[in-house]
């Protein structure tokens, strides 16, 4: 369906891809994986021919429909968001938008002498409406926004009012309504709570159309492919399977790609030993030649190029009491709506709590009244001895200064640490080499909500009180941040919708529902396994 040949892009004085081929047939489910900056979004846009390759050429089948979601969804004002997600449906919307003005037009006085006309064409244009399933449109264009996580209000309300993470999911529903042949996603698992996520995942399962997407969710990834492209100093390579699969042959592609060097090297070296010992005597001289031609001939390997998985020892959290936190008879209403009534919750130190419950159901609310950032209405937050307490949610980014670099605002958090330990702490949450000196005001959201991590878990606290800290992360800097965390000594209460995070972190979970708060006392693993189900919303 597309075919990616010999393609070679710059932007700018980087080089993206090197005669780089790859194709996307009927049916596949292929993720596109890279560093960031790899070439990603680019490939994506020469797809759709926003942008042109500066060499080879991609070309697309006749009559195949693509849709693409990408991160930049533009404006939406003045419509519903049903209306919005409608009118990516493809042809039907046109003739839906021709039969409302054919609707207004008979009722309009200024146009009577046109009605007998206009009522011939209302038949024709209704009868095309009812062949393209037109009358079961505004049907499903709502069951899409509500597996996205719209309320019926929210489904009829102006989608200007929307904020941007919601504006986006309005941006994918109009993909997914418009079952396009072939679907280009970049990143559709941003803005997504778990229970989106998950009836997204099941949706794409479903989809019979090819898809190429991105994603740092490994999970969600892990479900939906059974192909991986990786772009890679260049070139496009194409793996059979998921992203474990893909993960552990490309481990076993490195491990034969540095046997091979090591062996060749040696035997290199002890070929080139025999010709500096005999290069000076006559009586070698025809060996000396023949093995000189044999190198010169030989094709060198190359050893495999290392992904910069950047690791950071972060220091020891200083030992809190064994009450961290304790709330007592807690009550919290925002206007009429009650969140909590008489909640009781405790976190002792080292636990690891993960806070799950659906949209509103108070998560954040709760993570607020830990952190002091809101009072309850009635009852008591009582923090522990000796506790130091790092909260991150994603207002935090608010407090950079826009002129000061990266580098200078680590620098001004630890003026007593080393050059290279804060040049270390940089790389590790993204900012090697020019990054580091970025000025705070150019960052996008990702990129400050690293630098506050970075920031926060440089001196740690010995509670963590986290509110979303994956999103925005790449999947190498998530790796990296479950490995410290897992590392870590102190204790924590967190919300996240990453699965892998949650299953790697957490081993108590508490669930905020309607019908109650419960209290589970594993982690996040041994709930789905009790519960049957990855998220609360999910119970039927």
């Amino acid at each position: 369906m597309i075919r990616i040949e010999n393609v070679s892009k710059q932007n700018s004085h980087r080089i993206l891809f090197i005669e780089a081929s790859g194709t996307l047939q009927k049916g596949e489910k292929i993720g596109l994986v890279g560093p960031n900056g790899a070439g990603k979004t680019t490939l994506f846009r020469m797809v759709t021919k926003e942008e042109q390759p500066d060499e080879g050429q991609i070309s697309v089948d006749r009559g195949i429909t693509i849709g693409y979601f990408s991160q930049d969804v533009g404006e939406m004002a003045g419509r519903s968001a049903a209306a919005e997600v409608m009118e990516g449906a493809g042809p039907v919307s046109a003739v839906a938008a021709e039969l409302r003005e054919l609707e207004a037009a008979m009722v309009d006085p200024d146009k009577a002498d046109d009605l007998d006309k206009v009522i011939e064409r209302y038949g024709e244009v209704q009868a095309r409406y009812e062949e393209l399933d037109g009358y079961s449109l505004e049907g499903r264009a709502r069951e899409v926004l509500a597996g996205l996580g719209f309320s019926q209000e929210m489904m009829d309300g102006d989608v200007g009012a929307l904020s941007g993470g919601w504006k986006m999911r309005v941006a994918l529903g109009r993909i997914l309504l418009m079952r396009p042949d072939v679907m280009l996603l970049d990143e559709p698992s941003n803005h997504l709570d778990l229970e989106s996520l998950i009836w997204l995942e099941e949706f794409l399962k479903g989809y019979d159309g090819a898809l190429l997407m991105t994603s740092h969710d490994r999970a969600f990834m892990n479900r939906i492919v059974n192909k991986i492209m990786e772009i890679d100093g260049g070139s496009l390579t194409t793996y059979s399977g998921n992203y474990e699969f893909y993960e552990q042959q490309r481990a076993l592609n490195e491990q034969q790609q540095q046997a091979q060097f090591e062996r060749q090297q040696a035997m290199l070296a002890k070929e080139i030993k025999f010709i500096e010992r005999f290069k000076a005597r006559a009586s070698h001289a025809a060996q000396v030649q023949s093995r000189v031609k044999k190198l010169e001939k030989i094709d060198r390997v190359e050893p495999p190029k290392r992904r910069q998985a950047v690791a950071f020892d972060f220091l020891p959290a200083p030992r809190s009491g064994d009450d961290v936190v304790s709330l007592k008879n807690v009550h919290k209403r925002y206007g009429s709506r009650s969140i909590y009534e008489g909640f009781d919750f405790g976190v002792r130190r080292k636990e690891r709590w993960c806070v799950m419950g659906v949209n509103g159901a108070g998560k954040s609310t709760l993570l607020k009244l830990v952190a002091g950032a809101t009072a309850p209405d009635e009852g008591s937050v009582t923090i522990g001895a000796s506790v130091k307490m790092g909260y991150f949610a994603q207002h935090a980014m608010e407090v950079l200064e826009g002129d000061r670099t990266v580098f200078e605002f680590l620098e001004d958090s630890f003026p007593q640490a080393g050059q290279g330990s804060l040049r270390t702490l940089a790389g590790c949450f993204g900012f090697s080499g020019d990054d580091a000196e970025k000025k705070c005001r150019v960052l996008s959201g990702g990129e400050k909500a690293r630098l506050v991590m970075a920031k926060m878990l440089y001196d740690p606290p010995n509670f963590l009180v986290l509110d979303e800290p994956t999103n925005h992360l790449d999947m190498a800097t998530k790796e990296m941040l479950i490995d410290a965390l897992s590392k870590y000594e102190g204790t924590m209460l967190f919300v996240s919708h990453d699965r892998h995070f949650l299953a790697a972190l957490s081993n108590r979970l508490l669930e905020i529902t309607p019908e109650g708060v419960h209290q589970y006392g594993g982690g996040y693993t041994e709930y789905v396994a009790r519960t049957g189900q990855e998220a609360p919303g999910l119970r039927h």
